[in-house]
């Protein structure tokens, strides 16, 4: 496994970041694949013994059980010390927290929430799930600025926002003295390539870490077309993705399918390599442990610049998808 520093960061991390959103009591939240703890735990320890050493996750995935399940099994295998661990926290989504909560007050409940499930006294990276509306970013950066003071976390993240919001909010800590986002984690993969306009420049410029989401495109970058698994068959959220452009990413999936075929290697590596060339820590799920041998081997695996032009020629323009499309571009609050 390779690593590398996180951002403008100390820490420095293995270029694949687990993803733990399959992790967590199946009968609580969207994700009905989701592995239960011994098998998360299995999963957890294998990818640790393998050179993965950060790990992702959120308070709302499976209901806080996929914070839980994470932090139980890192304290149950004895290796906090040695790995970083990433969390995000959802903002205020309606009325009723609106109301009963100020933004400050809320995160910080958030933070005390999640280290209560994760079972630990700090959080190496805190991340706000999505770009906040409701909130003013000065007394979002407050707030996270405070608990990193406090020792509650280290550094903090953003996701699922536009380049404009994450280089004002920057620029504005940088002003007023305050904690600037060391990384931004977004949907971004051979399929979904609009970052590349914005995001990943302002990145590179202002060295800001890139750690994608949904880095096999929901498994339609690892396995030939019409292969089904048990999370295909139920995940409607990734169908929402990658359902409208199947036409047009399918010839760009033909062309890793070919690459892989020619070099002897796997989909995963081939799709993997690529992204490697682009992001700081890709975020990869698993199900199960076979999946991470995948991952160390791409961290190994490297394409030709005439592979990696051969990759990306088909691409086209895709509309968003996901988090980001849900929500309206306006100007922040003041």
């Amino acid at each position: 496994m390779q690593y590398t520093k996180l951002g403008n960061t100390d820490m420095e991390v293995s270029r694949f970041c687990l993803g733990c959103m399959s992790l967590g009591d199946s009968s609580r939240g969207m994700h009905t694949w989701a592995v239960p703890f011994d098998e998360s735990k299995e999963i957890i320890g294998y990818a640790y013994d393998n050179g993965i050493n950060f790990f992702d996750t959120a308070m709302s995935y499976q209901d806080g059980t996929g914070e839980e399940y994470l932090g139980r099994a890192i304290k149950e295998l004895g290796i906090r010390n040695n790995v970083f661990l990433a969390t995000k926290y959802t903002p205020r989504n309606t009325e009723e927290l609106l109301q009963k909560y100020t933004g400050a007050e809320w995160i910080g409940q958030c933070i005390d929430n999640s280290l209560r499930r994760l079972d630990t006294d700090h959080i190496d990276l805190y991340i706000m799930h999505s770009w906040d509306y409701k909130t003013p970013v000065l007394e979002t950066l407050s707030a996270l600025t405070k608990a990193r003071k406090a020792g509650k976390i280290r550094a903090i993240g953003i996701s699922n926002c536009y380049a404009w919001q994450l280089a004002k909010a920057n620029a504005l800590a940088e002003k007023e003295g305050m904690d600037r986002f060391v990384s931004i984690q977004s949907h971004y993969n051979l399929l979904a390539r609009e970052d590349e306009r914005e995001i990943i420049p302002y990145c590179r410029e202002d060295g800001v870490a890139v750690t994608p989401y949904s880095s096999l495109a929901g498994g339609r970058l690892s396995r030939k077309p019409g292969e089904e698994t048990r999370r295909t068959q139920l995940d409607f959220i990734n169908a929402g993705k990658y359902g409208a452009s199947v036409d047009v990413d399918r010839p760009i999936i033909d062309r890793v399918i070919e690459i892989a075929e020619k070099r002897g290697a796997s989909m995963i590596e081939v799709s993997l390599a690529w992204l490697l060339k682009k992001a700081t820590a890709p975020v990869v799920g698993a199900t199960r442990k076979s999946q991470i041998d995948g991952f160390v081997k791409a961290a190994a695996f490297e394409l030709s610049e005439e592979e990696v032009q051969y990759l990306e020629e088909l691409y086209v323009p895709h509309k968003l998808v996901g988090v980001i499309a849900m929500n309206p571009v306006v100007p922040q609050a003041k």
